[in-house]
C-alpha cells in the first residue's frame, strides 16, 4: 500500500473513534439560540495524523459569542463544558443541557466559573444578583438551580465566558474583582513574557470542588504566555483569548514537547489543551487570556516544566 494511502487508512481508524458530534437549535421558551457540540478526548498518537483543518476541528472553539445565543462545547477531557453567553434583547437563562448532564438543572452535579469579557452585565443566581464588569469573576457552586444572564446595555453586551466541570461538594456563589485576585508576577521584558496572573478560583482564593480559573494580562509590549511551557497530566486546561486587537492574531502552541503543533487563534476564541499537551502562545500585539482547569487536584503549581531545549 502506498504511504499516502496507508496514512489515510490509519487516520480513518482513529477518526472513527474521535469524531465530534454537533447540534444546534432554538429554545422556543426563551427565544434564544443554543449551539451545542460534543468532542471526544484525544491522544498524542492521533495528533500526529491531523492536518490544519483537523487540528482546528478537534481543539479550537472558533465561535463563543453571538447575539442572544449560548454556545456550548462539551469535551470529554475531564468532562469540561466551555460556554459563551451574550444576552442582548433579553435575559438568558442557563438551560439544563440535559442530553449531556442528565440532570433537572445544569448545576445539579456541576460547578462553574464565569468571567465577563465584554460590557457590564448581571448574573442572577437563585434570585441573588451579581454585577459583573469586564474581567470580573463569579463562581457558582453545585446545587444552584437557576442562573440568568443579562447585559446592562444591549448595544454594549456582556460576553460571559464559562467553564464548568463535575462537582461532588457544594460551595457558595462568590464574586471577585481583579483587586480581590491573588496576583502572581512572572517573566521579564527581555524575554517578552512579563505578565501578571490573576488567580480567582484556586486553593487560596474562591473555593471550589475541582475547578481552577483565572486570567493573565501582559505588561508593556510582552506577548509570550506560559513560556517556557509545561504540562500537567493531572488536569486538562482551556484557554480563551480576548482583547486581541482587530486584524491581529495569536499563535498557540500545543502537543507533546517533542511533537508540537500550532493553531492560529483570533479574538474571543478558545482552545482545548489535553492533559498531555503543552499550552503556550504568542500574539502579534499584547492581549489577555482566561485559563481554566479541571482534573485530579487544584494545585496551581502542580506542573511539569519543559526545558526550552527539549521543544521540537
Amino acid at each position: 500500500m502506498p504511504h499516502k494511502d496507508y496514512l489515510s487508512a490509519f487516520k480513518k481508524s482513529f477518526i472513527m473513534g474521535n469524531e465530534k458530534s454537533s447540534a444546534s437549535g432554538k429554545d422556543k421558551s426563551q427565544g434564544v439560540s443554543i449551539h451545542k457540540e460534543m468532542r471526544n478526548a484525544t491522544n498524542p498518537a492521533y495528533l500526529k495524523l491531523l492536518d490544519t483543518e483537523d487540528l482546528r476541528d478537534e481543539f479550537l472553539v472558533e465561535t463563543l459569542f453571538s447575539e442572544d445565543s449560548i454556545h456550548a462545547v462539551y469535551t470529554l477531557h475531564d468532562r469540561m463544558i466551555i460556554m459563551g453567553v451574550r444576552p442582548m434583547a433579553s435575559s438568558i437563562e442557563l438551560p439544563a443541557l440535559e442530553e449531556w448532564t442528565k440532570a433537572a438543572f445544569f448545576l445539579e452535579r456541576r460547578e462553574c466559573g464565569i468571567i465577563n469579557t465584554g460590557g457590564a452585565g448581571t448574573v442572577e443566581v437563585d434570585g441573588k444578583k451579581f454585577e459583573l464588569a469586564k474581567k470580573e469573576c463569579l463562581y457558582i457552586g453545585k446545587g444552584s438551580r437557576q442562573v440568568i444572564f443579562s447585559s446592562s446595555k444591549a448595544n454594549e453586551p456582556a460576553d460571559f465566558y464559562i467553564n464548568s466541570c463535575p462537582a461532588h461538594q457544594e460551595y457558595p456563589a462568590t464574586k471577585a474583582s481583579l483587586s480581590d485576585a491573588n496576583q502572581v508576577n512572572l517573566g521579564q521584558a527581555l524575554n517578552s513574557n512579563e505578565r501578571t496572573i490573576y488567580q480567582y478560583i484556586h486553593e487560596a482564593g474562591i473555593q471550589s470542588c475541582q475547578l481552577v480559573m483565572g486570567l493573565t494580562s501582559f505588561k508593556g509590549n510582552s506577548i509570550w504566555n506560559t513560556f517556557p511551557p509545561h504540562t500537567h497530566m493531572r488536569r486538562m486546561e482551556v484557554y480563551c483569548y480576548f482583547d486581541v486587537p482587530e486584524n491581529q492574531l495569536i499563535m498557540h502552541f500545543m502537543g507533546e514537547p517533542e511533537e508540537t503543533r500550532h493553531l492560529v487563534i483570533r479574538n474571543k476564541q478558545a482552545v482545548i489543551s489535553p492533559e498531555w499537551s503543552i499550552h503556550a502562545g504568542v500574539g502579534t500585539q499584547p492581549y489577555s487570556f482566561i485559563w481554566g482547569m479541571a482534573g485530579e487536584n487544584k494545585a496551581f503549581t502542580d506542573m511539569d516544566a519543559v526545558a526550552i531545549d527539549h521543544l521540537k
